[in-house]
Formats: structure tokens, sequence, C-alpha cells
């Protein structure tokens, strides 16, 4: 049954995904977490964003930002490492990375929806600040393979137009994920029970991904943001009752 729901969860989330272009991966790792386990949710859902950003990166690769892409692969490409070990060394204590999890999750749901009711105006952040969510971007992202909200922070400073902006970033998932998808081959992660969950999950993030595509088209975008935000929110809180 947890399996079923998995799968389910991933078909969700990429509907989610289609529609507001981001957080498929976010919103879908708290409930895999919980359905399947960190051994198999982070290398399904890893190879899930490598191919999703290897779709958007075919039809588009001719809008990559290549000075912004390749700051932010050099960076996040050390700190995406730093991230894998950092988890390494906590994999024992499985509760306190589901609570690291849950904290930054419930952190970016809140000044998600923040942001949303009060209509505040888009802050400007100093090039500083916009460097260390880069960092901390890249360390979440080896963690637990959800660095995106961080990254787009980051990047819809530097890339304020649409087609570069989503080329972009998509490319950047290409690299990263392909360092943790190599780092999860070496390291044996991929087991034959969770080759096989790879292989099921497949035809869910395409069909969510084009069920997404058809209903951005139909319904408010802005609806579902908040939507996303909301269970962003459910499921970080949920992580803390791991």
């Amino acid at each position: 049954m947890n399996e079923f729901l998995f799968y389910l969860v991933i078909l969700l989330s990429n509907i989610i995904q289609g529609i507001t272009g981001f957080a498929g991966t976010i919103l879908a790792m708290p409930a895999s977490l919980r359905l399947v386990g960190m051994r198999t949710a982070v290398p399904v859902l890893n190879l899930l964003g490598l191919l999703s950003g290897i779709y958007v990166f075919i039809g588009n690769r001719e809008y990559i930002n290549k000075k912004v892409l390749k700051k932010v692969v050099l960076v996040m490409g050390v700190t995406v490492i730093a991230g894998l070990f950092i988890k390494k060394l906590l994999l024992s204590n499985t509760r306190l990375l589901y609570w690291i999890l849950g904290f930054i999750v419930v952190t970016i749901a809140l000044s998600g929806l923040v942001k949303i009711f009060r209509k505040a105006p888009e802050e400007s952040l100093s090039e500083p600040v916009l460097n260390l969510l880069l960092l901390a971007a890249g360390v979440v992202h080896g963690m637990y393979v959800c660095g995106g909200p961080l990254l787009i922070a980051y990047m819809t400073k530097k890339i304020p137009e649409k087609s570069s902006f989503r080329a972009t970033i998509s490319t950047t998932w290409i690299f990263l994920n392909g360092i943790i998808f190599l780092s999860h081959i070496y390291s044996g992660s991929f087991t034959p029970d969770v080759v096989r969950s790879s292989f099921i999950s497949v035809p869910f993030l395409l069909g969510g991904m084009f069920a997404g595509s058809v209903l951005y088209k139909k319904m408010s975008q802005s609806f579902f943001v908040k939507l996303t935000y909301v269970l962003l929110l459910i499921s970080g809180i949920s992580l803390f009752f791991k």
C-alpha cells in the first residue's frame, strides 16, 4: 500500500510541478520519506529530477544563460558533495535528518504564504546574501535532492526572463542531479528494489507533467502556487512526527 501511495505522490507532485514550474521534488520528498524511507525516496526522486531536467533542456537549450549556469554549477557542484558527506555522517540518525528537512520545508512554506497573502513587494537581496543562498542550496540538494526553492530564490534575481530562467535551472539539475546519481551508483544505492521503483515511477512523472501542463492552460496558477505552499507546510510539519 505504501509503495502505491509513493507513486501517487510522484504523480500529484509533478502535476503541481507542471502547473507552477517548481516544487515537484520538495513537495514529494516529505511524504516519500514517510512512505518508503530515505534509502528509496532520495535516489528515485533524484533520478526523476534528472530526467525532467533533460526533458526541458532538449527543447529549450538555446535560452540557457551560460554565465549564470557556470557559476551555479561550480558553486553548487562543490556544496552538493558537502551535502552528500553530511548526510552520510548523519544517516544513522534519520530522525535528525527528517527534522532538519522539516524545518527547511516549513520555513520555505511560511515565507511563501506570507509573501502571497501580504502581497509584499519583491525584496532586493545583496550579492553576499545571494551567494549564501546558492551555497545553502547546494548543501540541501546534496542531503535531500530538494534545494530547488533556495536556488529559485537566487536565480529569480539573476534571470528575470521566464524562458531563460526555466532553461537554465533545468540544465542545472542535469549537472547536479547527475553528480548525485553517480554517487548513488558508486555507493550501491540502486538496489534491485530501487531500480524497480525507478522504472515504475517514470510513467507517473511523465503523466503528472503532462496533466500539469494541461491544467496550467485552464486554471489559475496563483491558486496552485498557494496550494503548493499549503501542502509544503503540511508535509514539513509531518516530518517532525516521523
